[in-house]
């Protein structure tokens, strides 16, 4: 079985050749890996194999996984990438860096309470969800209500919106797998080039989407962060009930 630190080899090599082909720079995607349901011992293998960025799904997990690497805290940037309900907001809101699945206001301004909660801390970084493949079983807003929720996300104090999030319908057709990548892309344009005059905008810059099956055609359509999971850590163990 190999080890962690040559699967991130191999999965940064894959994002650059994929960035390459794109004409586009390595250094413009960020690697996130998801560590849910991978103990914390797995995450600071990969930490010492040079990953700082960590995806988590599941908000009592991924809390304990964070205070148990305390001591490491400096050095790692925690995203929470789950579907989120109001009466775990706090949790998150205190001690989480990234936020990748606002997909309603309701929770938005939740974490933004949350967050000014803790002023010495920096403000929650989000990027709101789309449903690009518009799947009944699938989290986040549909395309066409996306800007109006980003406007609203954009003036809340104790956060800072940083970009859309995306999981696209599993496909394995490159072309379908672009198609659904490009619908982000042109919708994350849109609403950049709509706004930037707009003080909430200033960081909009985030585009996550692609994960071990499709990265290359996520990368190819402007991707610029991968989450990334089994192809680090392995097939990942069954969920807890």
């Amino acid at each position: 079985m190999r080890g962690i630190a040559v699967n991130l080899i191999q999965v940064r090599d894959r994002i650059e050749l994929a960035a390459l082909a794109a004409k586009r720079e390595p250094e413009e995607i960020q690697l996130m890996a998801v560590s849910k349901l991978f103990p914390a011992s797995m995450v600071e293998e990969a930490m010492h194999a040079g990953q700082t960025c960590f995806g988590e799904n599941y908000v009592q997990e991924g809390v304990e996984k964070i205070q148990k690497l305390a001591k490491l805290r400096p050095w790692l940037e925690w995203h929470f990438i789950g579907p989120l309900q109001s009466n775990k907001t706090k949790e998150v809101a205190h001690n989480f860096d990234w936020v990748e699945s606002i997909d309603r206001l309701k929770i938005a301004e939740r974490l933004s309470a949350q967050r000014l909660e803790l002023p010495e801390i920096l403000p929650l970084q989000v990027c709101v969800q789309v449903n690009v493949s518009n799947e009944e079983s699938k989290s986040g807003v549909i395309i066409e209500e996306a800007a109006e929720l980003c406007d609203a996300v954009a003036q809340l104090p104790g956060l800072t919106l940083r970009g859309l999030m995306a999981i696209p319908a599993p496909s394995t057709d490159p072309l379908e797998q672009r198609a659904a990548c490009a619908k982000m892309k042109a919708l994350f344009v849109q609403i950049q080039q709509a706004r930037l005059d707009d003080r909430g905008y200033a960081y909009f810059d985030t585009l996550s989407m692609g994960m071990s099956d499709d990265l290359e055609a996520a990368i190819a359509e402007g991707s610029t962060l991968v989450r990334v999971g089994t192809a680090i850590f392995g097939q990942r163990p069954a969920a807890k009930d």
